[in-house]
């Protein structure tokens, strides 16, 4: 999926809301556990409620991985499920990878290739050649992080580095995460990046979009972590929208009960007309 053909579907849908999927067998309805592929049927659950109020989904890998080669192929079918019946929608696969050039060659080839995301979450921590194997592919995107929404984003993140390398002149303080992006600026195909930017960082999106004002930032946060969204869209939103807010706790685990789907668009239809209000204002 292109990036118009992204921004395409928040015009149709008057939505940018990107649902999470973590699924924990031990937080979905007793029901399921009855069924030979739990994980899956879930999900196929919750999608068929809430497809047409989202633009984006985002399978957390852990969650999958979690419990061996059952789970990776409830994450393939779970992908599959995605892209043949509703091929509209923006797919994540939150793996946040990150290694060496031929390790990320590889990692980049089983998400993009094998499992056909649109795009992958990634760690630039080892920096450009880690994450530029991930750049190579045409149509896909690399959401790098940036700015997190856990507590301990401000053990790194938000350090005040000054940039020197070896005899280079120093250039002045600034914080880590404000690095990485500039860094990542000057990659090859860095047109194809997008970040991850925590909201309950909401402070941080002005100083942020002076950086990247155009690129998209997935967000996570809001709701269960208490980020709010009408901050967010305060200090972060662009002319193209360019967010994809993700919630995840606060839509798929609405009920435990048999009405968990009914709950789940409930939620989901909940922060999509918030959505839509801001877009309309």
């Amino acid at each position: 999926m292109t990036t118009q053909q992204l921004i395409e579907q928040i015009q149709l849908k008057k939505s940018f809301l990107c649902v999470g999927l973590d699924v924990d067998l031990n937080k979905i309805p007793a029901h399921f556990l009855e069924l030979e592929d739990p994980i899956f049927e879930f999900n196929k659950a919750i999608i068929d409620a809430t497809h047409d109020l989202a633009v984006a989904y985002k399978p957390n890998t852990a969650f999958f991985e979690a419990y061996g080669i059952k789970g990776w192929m409830s994450l393939q079918k779970t992908i599959n499920y995605i892209n043949e019946n509703h091929p509209e929608i923006f797919t994540i696969a939150d793996a946040k990878r990150g290694d060496i050039g031929n390790t990320s060659s590889m990692y980049a080839k089983a998400f993009f290739e094998d499992l056909n995301f649109d795009s992958i979450t990634v760690a630039p921590y080892m920096g450009k050649d880690s994450v530029e194997p991930f750049l190579a592919f045409e149509d896909k995107h690399t959401i790098m992080l940036a700015l997190t929404s856990n507590e301990g984003a401000f053990d790194f993140q938000t350090l005040d580095v000054d940039g020197t390398r070896g005899e280079a002149e120093r250039s002045g303080a600034k914080e880590l995460y404000k690095r990485v992006l500039e860094t990542s600026k000057t990659w090859k195909n860095s047109e194809n990046l997008m970040y991850v930017v925590g909201a309950t960082k909401a402070e941080y999106f002005t100083e942020i979009r002076k950086i990247v004002p155009d690129s998209f930032l997935l967000v996570p946060g809001v709701g269960a972590q208490g980020g709010s969204l009408s901050e967010v869209c305060k200090y972060g939103m662009n002319a193209n929208v360019g967010l994809l807010i993700n919630s995840s706790r606060g839509i798929i685990y609405a009920s435990k009960e048999a009405d968990f789907a009914e709950k789940a668009r409930a939620e989901a239809l909940k922060i999509q007309q918030e959505m839509e209000a801001i877009l309309q204002s």
